[in-house]
């Protein structure tokens, strides 16, 4: 089967050093086609709503580039040096006097690495010749799809068009988005329903969003597969970070949907009560949108100082060390599609304190669930664990890469029993 696969996204975070949950199945994905010997991956990439072909043995190194840094440990002496500060704050005797907190990017430090990926892009792309013919074309990562024009070009030309949608989040809940991201992400879905063959969701809760939503606009409902998403290896039994004092970890981009802010205000009421006692929080992730009001906690409140960390660009090996020695993984979203986080805690048997949300009841309902309102609830739950290690469940069976292509090949015509070495191999 020749398969257009489209490696926008991909191409986009060529720079980075750790990824994003859809980065990961971006990444997955790309690694499953390219050690199919069934299938014929042909990379692409969109360019003003037409889909250019991008060179193939650029693409396969960009792919095991891409993997090797986002697994092993950061490149940038910046990256290393941040992860040794957080570790000697987390390993120290007596609380530290200032916390770790990863400096906000600014546009002037974006600048030269998004002209980079503009050029790798300009010489690895062909901009003029005529996509190659192709059975299949698959967009895993959102992108494109804003613009119906590659769609239907590859609809009149008898392609089938395979989209995996991640959430809606920007559309059901806009607040939590950057302006006009609704609107945005309204048009992918659309134009995904108007013109997809057939969709891919990573959950059950995903799949009703998006049918309320065909409803509600009176759109078509192509075949809708659901299939969760898979862990990676570094996110299974392995070496635990020893650290004398108990610390909890979040994980995710620092935004307002994950209610961070509500977060931070317990932590100040913890440390009021408990003083020196107080429990370590380490935020794992990038900053996102709205995340003025954690910032302000972080930089001003003295009561923080310390206590709460926050970090971005750490490796797999290194989040995985340092959720397996948490006291509990944190996961008090408002809402999500999927919350691999929160999936990997579980899978790994580490204590999880969740919000109660349908993707964690559907994904994790073996955690303690909490209302993501209810924060009284969250501190008692928050305290009893910081006082004395909680009872974990036994971990629950990890959702893996295997078993959701074996649902996608089937999805799309692919023997499901082809050899699958090679993804849990680079996976």
């Amino acid at each position: 089967m020749r398969i257009l696969y489209d490696a926008s996204r991909l191409m986009s975070r060529a720079d980075r050093s750790a990824p994003t949950g859809v980065d990961r199945v971006c990444l997955a994905y790309a690694e499953w086609l390219l050690s199919r010997p069934d299938v014929v991956t042909i990379p692409v990439r969109s360019r003003k709503g037409r889909l250019v072909a991008v060179k193939a043995d650029w693409f396969r190194r960009c792919v095991a580039d891409l993997r090797s840094r986002w697994n092993g440990a950061g490149d940038a002496q910046g990256d290393l040096a941040h992860e040794a500060h957080l570790l000697a704050a987390l390993t120290a005797p007596v609380r530290p006097e200032t916390s770790v907190i990863s400096p906000p990017p600014g546009p002037a430090a974006e600048k030269p690495a998004d002209k980079g990926r503009v050029l790798k892009q300009f010489f690895h792309s062909r901009h003029v010749a005529a996509l190659p013919d192709a059975d299949l074309y698959l967009n895993v990562g959102h992108t494109t799809l804003h613009d119906p024009t590659a769609l239907k070009d590859l609809e009149a030309a008898g392609i089938e068009r395979v989209v995996l949608i991640h959430d809606l989040i920007p559309i059901t809940h806009p607040e939590f988005c950057r302006p006009g991201d609704g609107d945005k992400h309204h048009a992918r879905v659309a134009n995904t329903l108007r013109h997809a063959s057939r969709v891919i969701v990573n959950s059950a809760y995903t799949e009703h969003e998006l049918r309320a939503f065909a409803s509600r606009e009176g759109l078509p409902q192509p075949p809708v597969h659901v299939a969760h998403l898979g862990l990676e290896p570094a996110f299974g039994a392995g070496e635990v970070f020893a650290a004398p004092r108990p610390y909890f970890v979040h994980v995710g981009t620092i935004e307002a949907r994950k209610n961070l802010a509500l977060l931070l205000t317990l932590w100040r009421r913890l440390e009021e009560r408990l003083g020196e006692q107080t429990p370590s929080l380490v935020l794992v992730g990038r900053y996102g949108w709205e995340n003025e009001a954690v910032l302000d906690h972080l930089q001003r409140s003295p009561n923080l100082r310390g206590v709460v960390h926050q970090a971005s660009n750490l490796s797999d090996v290194l989040l995985a060390r340092l959720m397996r020695g948490a006291r509990a993984i944190l996961a008090p979203s408002s809402v999500e599609g999927f919350d691999l986080p929160a999936v990997e805690a579980r899978a790994m048997g580490l204590a999880l304190i969740a919000s109660d949300i349908p993707p964690h009841r559907e994904l994790t309902p073996e955690a303690e669930l909490i209302d993501p309102l209810d924060g009284l609830g969250w501190l008692a739950a928050i305290e009893r664990a910081a006082l004395s290690p909680p009872t974990v469940p036994a971990a629950r069976p990890a959702p893996s890469w295997p078993a959701h292509f074996e649902i996608v090949a089937r999805a799309i015509g692919l023997e499901p029993s082809s050899p699958l070495a090679g993804v849990s191999k680079g996976l």
